[in-house]
């Protein structure tokens, strides 16, 4: 699935992934290859991306957000980020 980490202020992240893990305001969740549609609002946390660009995984730690997911594309906008 191709992924996209933004901020207000620039891209962060553009790539393909196999699994992308999130702090949602409701707790972690995982999104897979062909997840079903969804937006979901995201707290303060650690997102994990697996299977990214270059083959392994990555860390950044977020600030809240938004993560929208729909026909294989995951976009998530973070107001604040660290590559951790």
């Amino acid at each position: 699935m191709t992924l996209e980490i933004l901020t207000p202020d620039k891209k962060i992240y553009e790539g393909e992934a196999s699994s992308v893990t999130v702090p949602g305001t409701l707790g972690l969740f995982e999104i897979l290859n062909h997840h079903a549609p969804i937006i979901s609002t995201l707290q303060d946390g650690k997102l994990t991306v697996r299977g990214g660009n270059a083959g392994k995984e990555e860390v950044f730690l977020i600030k809240g957000g938004v993560v929208e997911v729909l026909n294989n594309k995951v976009i998530i906008l973070a107001e604040g980020i660290q590559h951790k």
